[in-house]
């Protein structure tokens, strides 16, 4: 029964062009993790290499080695003769990892508007156009990859490989369940855009605008993309101060 929802959710990771700069396994397991991390297989569920591997129509090998990496990284744990189970993470482990991640992010964000090479605006503005485009076409594995990128890539720029690997490691221990049910919402497309905001405060060097923004979207991890309400006053139009820079 877990199988056939599996199969329902995975439906259209199988229709996806395989990229030849990337291998199956690469793109079975970017695949199935933004389908665990968005909730569209749901925490429990049990998934076999048989099921995945007629899904992404490709032989069960690179199946196989996709869900041993994600046994690694937390995502499924193996059952005997089963497959593997998606593994979940609670309300307190959630809360936990957000207020650290709060810790770090928005005061780098902070940090980086103050020095941001505005010469490659146009490459973080190409992943914020895919963020958006993922929400606008329910394609939540290409938002999905496109926010940890973009993400990642503006941390990369401050230089502290530490920082990076820290922030790295806690993004993949994050569910955004509520995200399957954000499909087609307001929410979804308001948390997209916010990409574009937060680039917005950095090339004027609004150091503040940075640190408010990256805070109010960490917050959805714990609102809008866990399934919660969030305050109205929590959003809004934030605008950069064009006279920091």
């Amino acid at each position: 029964m877990q199988d056939a929802k599996v199969s329902k959710h995975l439906a259209g990771f199988g229709k996806t062009r395989i990229e030849p700069s990337s291998s199956l396994r690469d793109q079975v397991e970017a695949a199935i993790a933004a389908s665990i991390t968005s909730g569209e297989i749901a925490p429990d569920a049990v998934i076999s290499v048989p099921t995945l591997a007629v899904q992404f129509n490709v032989s069960a090998t690179p199946v196989r080695e996709a869900m041993l990496n994600l046994e690694k990284r937390g995502f499924v744990e193996a059952m005997r003769n089963r497959g593997f189970r998606v593994t979940s993470v609670s309300r307190q482990d959630l809360e936990e990892i957000v207020a650290v991640r709060q810790l770090l992010e928005p005061r780098s964000m902070a940090e980086l508007a103050s020095s941001f090479d505005t010469s490659k605006v146009a490459q973080f503005r190409q992943l914020a156009n895919s963020i958006v485009a993922g929400a606008q076409v329910a394609d939540l594995r290409s938002y999905l990859e496109s926010d940890a990128e973009f993400h990642l890539s503006l941390l990369q720029e401050l230089g502290n490989r530490h920082l990076l690997e820290i922030v790295r490691d806690l993004r993949s221990q994050t569910r955004l369940l509520g995200l399957v049910t954000l499909i087609e919402t307001e929410e979804l497309m308001q948390s997209a855009q916010e990409h574009h905001q937060l680039l917005d405060f950095l090339l004027v060097g609004d150091s503040s605008g940075a640190e408010e923004l990256m805070t109010r979207h960490i917050r959805h991890i714990l609102g809008w993309w866990a399934g919660e309400p969030e305050p109205k006053n929590a959003t809004g139009d934030a605008r950069p101060n064009t006279a920091t820079r």
